[in-house]
């Protein structure tokens, strides 16, 4: 019996460090998405250092592999990562305007490829779903290229702000259905 109240003692501590995440996960959504400039900025900031870090590795990499081939290869895709990622931390509003512009090319290729694949399936039963992804899609990609260079310091900051508040509700909302489950149990038993 003293087993079972500290398992259940455990699981209500991982559920109120999960309630807890996706309460911040909701705060830190809101704030992105209200103040998006600074929240577009601070995720083109954390992008320059990952590829910055990224090439470093690579770099790291290649010398530890020089004798199995390709080493100056490597070591140029390391350096490509390394430019990229010092380009994009120092010159973060030309950084934010090219990640704007690759996000609208992206969007509008997916849409197309949507809308393609949405015709090859049709004869499949809910087709139709993939069909308004890829005209959704598309019609994204395009908003962002027609108001291309204007939405770039609000889009990727809002964006993030957007997922990161949907993750944060999701978190809450699956913690609080473990909740749920775990006192139906406790008071089954």
């Amino acid at each position: 019996m003293t087993t079972d109240v500290s398992t259940d003692i455990n699981k209500n501590k991982g559920i109120n460090g999960s309630l807890l995440t996706g309460a911040l996960l909701i705060v830190l959504g809101i704030v992105a998405i209200a103040v998006p400039n600074v929240s577009t900025i601070v995720a083109e900031t954390w992008i320059a250092l990952i590829l910055a870090s990224a090439g470093a590795t690579k770099a790291v990499y290649a010398f530890q592999t020089r004798e199995q081939g390709g080493f100056i290869w490597k070591l140029l895709l390391s350096a490509l990562y390394i430019a990229t990622g010092v380009m994009l931390f120092f010159y973060p509003l030309t950084g934010v305007l090219t990640l704007t512009l690759l996000l609208g090319s992206f969007l509008l290729t997916e849409g197309v490829f949507n809308l393609i694949l949405a015709f090859r399936v049709r004869p499949q039963q809910n087709w139709t779903w993939v069909l308004t992804d890829g005209i959704i899609t598309l019609v994204l990609g395009a908003m962002i290229w027609f108001q291309w260079p204007f939405n770039a310091p609000w889009l990727i900051g809002t964006l993030v702000g957007v997922s990161v508040l949907f993750t944060g509700v999701s978190r809450v909302m699956l913690s609080l259905n473990k909740r749920s489950a775990l006192n139906e149990s406790n008071q089954a038993a």
